[in-house]
């Protein structure tokens, strides 16, 4: 193998080591490509092609533009104060609950996932509203830290996730079977997070204390009244726009624009949308949109080269060549997925790993009845739920990174790699749960049995 696949193996190896220099994924990727197409001998006419390819399946992607403009919903929410102040109303919802200012985190993690895909945004937006005022109820930090964390990357999962309308581009499935797969095991990762924080609440109070009586609300707004002000203007744009996908009336691009000028329209209602607000927005969504594209143009690169000097064929041969079933090789691909997520993003596995999988997987039987496509929507979304672990999972688990940052010395990062340890085996409770019962995917989008 070394003989025959000895470039494609150094190439990986490459990629694993350069990766610890600090520079760049996007420029790693595409120079990678470009120097191992001069040591593999490839011609400079097939160079072009990988020009095509990046001009023609990334650039004029349809799909692609359904990016910035959810970054762009995210990010309105996030700066206008509507997530704030949905927060707070719900710390007056759970505020006699042992654990109740955590789960009123994990509330609002959820409701912020169908709203954006930008995890840095989430896991710093709840950080700077959640962390202080846990800390100061005397919550154990752990229990702080990890379910804001934990809560923050929920927006790679549930839709509309920027993830899936990538990895739908990647294996030319349906975006909107996607999202509508996808939803399910997001809620259920969410549950799993709330069940865990009650059951902390119950055995171990003193982790997660009540509030002080004596601390007054400064909202005054009766409870029902600021619910129905805070949380029904979310939600029915979170209606609007997955309504609009999974009732097929628009593309996910069209929703992403509805969703768009939905969380414009939420701001201006709020009294906090501005030409401030405005500009910093914008600048925002640039820069998350610029980054996202540069990494996908060198990934394409890189990958097109790995395809062309056999790395496509040495990973089916490897995958295959173990004699495992489809469930032994479904499990080994997880997690070879897992360990990648430790040194690698998801842009990076996605556009990387994923059209190396796709083949192998589509021709494997499990004895489900499913279509090809109905194997791969599920697939797609195990990759994504199994994807979300390497935001926590350290060295390179950047929700830790963007936690750490704000906390200005506060709590270590030894403290904060320990808090994320039971919700990344909450996730991969719920990873596994979605492998044993593969209708928690495809029961929403209807394709169980689809043939």
């Amino acid at each position: 193998m070394l003989d025959e696949y000895g470039l494609p193996i150094l190439m990986v190896v490459a990629l694993l080591f350069t990766l610890f220099t600090g520079y760049p994924v996007a420029f790693l990727l595409g120079g990678l490509g470009i120097v191992f197409a001069f040591i593999g001998g490839i011609n400079l006419a097939f160079l072009g092609t990988v020009s095509s390819r990046i001009f023609g399946g990334v650039i004029e992607n349809w799909l692609m533009i359904a990016i910035p403009l959810f970054v762009f919903m995210g990010l309105m929410l996030e700066k206008s104060g509507v997530a704030r102040n949905l927060l707070l109303t719900l710390q007056r919802l759970f505020g006699r609950v042992h654990g109740g200012l955590a789960i009123s985190v994990a509330l609002l993690g959820i409701v912020m996932a169908a709203s954006t895909g930008i995890i840095g945004a989430s896991v710093v937006m709840l950080g700077l509203l959640a962390l202080p005022v846990m800390l100061k109820q005397n919550y154990k930090p752990e229990v702080a830290c990890g379910i804001i964390a934990a809560s923050g990357t929920l927006g790679i999962l549930i839709p509309p996730s920027i993830m899936l309308v990538l990895m739908g581009s990647i294996m030319q499935i349906s975006v909107g079977a996607l999202f509508k797969a996808a939803l399910v095991p997001g809620l259920l990762l969410g549950a799993l997070y709330v069940l865990y924080l009650t059951i902390i609440g119950k055995l171990r109070p003193d982790w997660a204390p009540l509030p002080d009586e004596n601390a007054e609300d400064v909202d005054t707004t009766p409870l029902a009244a600021a619910l129905a002000r805070d949380l029904l203007g979310p939600v029915i744009l979170i209606a609007a726009v997955l309504g609009s996908i999974m009732a097929g009336i628009a593309t996910p691009t069209e929703a992403a624009a509805i969703g768009a000028a939905g969380s414009m329209l939420l701001a201006l209602f709020a009294r906090t949308l501005n030409l401030g607000t405005l500009r910093d927005v914008m600048r925002d969504t640039s820069r998350t949109s610029a980054m996202i594209l540069f990494v996908v143009v060198g990934a394409t690169c890189f990958s097109v080269v790995f395809k062309r000097l056999g790395g496509d064929i040495m990973i089916e041969e490897m995958i295959t060549g173990t004699g495992l079933g489809p469930y032994g090789l479904l499990l080994l691909v997880m997690g070879l997925i897992f360990f990648l997520g430790f040194f690698l993003e998801w842009i990076e596995i996605s556009f990387v790993v994923l059209p190396l999988l796709v083949p192998v997987i589509a021709k494997l039987d499990f004895g489900l009845g499913l279509s090809s496509q109905a194997i791969l929507v599920w697939f797609a979304v195990l990759v994504a739920v199994n994807l979300q672990t390497s935001f926590l999972t350290p060295p390179f688990g950047y929700a830790l990174f963007y936690l750490k940052g704000i906390t200005h010395g506060e709590i270590s990062i030894g403290m904060i790699y320990r808090s994320i340890i039971p919700f990344v085996l909450l996730q991969v409770l719920g990873l596994i749960l979605c492998i044993l019962f593969p209708s928690l995917v495809l029961w929403l989008p209807g394709m169980t049995g689809s043939g």
